[in-house]
């Protein structure tokens, strides 16, 4: 059995944080730091597929969830709060409806439970035309991607996942085949019947598409003691746009 990469920083309450897709756990290393300073032992996770982790064909929310809990299990983990930002958000829920001992509040940034069409065919399109036997820093990388994906702070997040594989060869950390193949199942909501009635903060930015307010039936008959909040100023990156905000939000959440 394989474990999940982690960064573990502080100390105190177990606080489990899971990146989106194409992510890493790096995406959240300022605000676990701020968590971490505040009294929690932050497990800043890199997902399967994703930075660190182990790399495998089969990838959904069920296997993902588990993930985790093998990860808990393997550090003696009874229990933890969860934190999971869109991809991971539905980690999150996944993990919370399946195993609501092992959660003792969950945290859902930017996604609701329900199914979301695939979307992020430019991404992929604009990433296969990466050659890396031409490509030879981050520079020309960004240049190339450019061409594909006009928004630089897209590419500036997408390129985070560059690393040298060998001396003077870049690649992905991401598993770009499996991801690229497993779009639909990035969409994919949680159980039907599934509910997890412990403590559960939503979160959502105001200039985000991704929560609409007529989800919040769905989101409660899911998670009947959540409450859903919103972060002024951010779109579906709300932790890295107003992270200020979201600290506060979320830190205020995990002390009432």
């Amino acid at each position: 059995m394989e474990i999940l990469h982690s960064k573990i920083l502080g100390k105190g309450q177990p606080f489990i944080i899971l990146h989106g897709f194409l992510g890493m756990s790096d995406n959240w290393k300022t605000l676990g730091s701020k968590y971490a300073e505040n009294g929690f032992q932050v497990h800043l996770i890199d997902q399967r597929n994703h930075g660190k982790s182990f790399h495998s064909d089969e990838f959904n929310y069920d296997l993902l969830s588990d993930d985790v809990i093998n990860y808990m299990n393997h550090l003696n983990l009874d229990s933890a709060i969860v934190l999971g930002h869109s991809m991971g958000g539905k980690t999150a829920m996944q993990l919370a409806t399946s195993h609501p001992d092992r959660v003792k509040k969950l945290i859902v940034a930017d996604i609701a439970p329900k199914f979301y069409p695939p979307h992020h065919d430019f991404i992929f399109n604009g990433l296969s035309h990466l050659d890396f036997d031409k490509i030879s820093d981050r520079r020309e990388a960004d240049d190339k991607l450019s061409k594909y994906i006009k928004d630089r702070g897209i590419r500036q997040f997408l390129l985070k996942n560059l690393y040298w594989v060998e001396k003077e060869k870049l690649g992905f950390r991401f598993n770009f085949d499996v991801l690229k193949d497993r779009m639909e199942e990035i969409g994919e909501n949680i159980f039907p019947n599934a509910i997890y009635d412990g403590p559960t903060l939503f979160l959502r930015g105001d200039r985000s598409e991704y929560i609409q307010p007529d989800d919040s039936s769905e989101i409660k008959r899911h998670f009947p003691n959540a409450k859903i909040e919103t972060i002024d100023k951010a779109g579906h990156w709300l932790h890295a746009e107003n992270p200020k905000q979201f600290f506060e939000k979320s830190f205020k959440f995990l002390n009432s």
